[in-house]
């Protein structure tokens, strides 16, 4: 007789879901008030602005 075994499998992590959004279509009012806030001030004096489009993104899915 043979024994019954059963080949041991490794866990599978689940993947993340892709966005389902191009990152240039993404969150258009902070990507537009970021805009208008860096063409105006610069970069340096946009912080708020950059951060909270960064969070945007991120809630879509993106990678930030």
């Amino acid at each position: 007789m043979t024994e019954n075994t059963t080949p041991v499998v490794a866990p599978v992590e689940p993947v993340a879901a892709a966005p389902k959004k191009k990152i240039c279509c993404a969150c258009p009012d902070t990507k537009k008030l970021r805009d208008e806030c860096i063409l105006t001030n610069g970069e340096d004096k946009c912080f708020e602005f950059i951060e909270k489009h960064k969070m945007c993104l991120r809630a879509e899915g993106f990678d930030i």
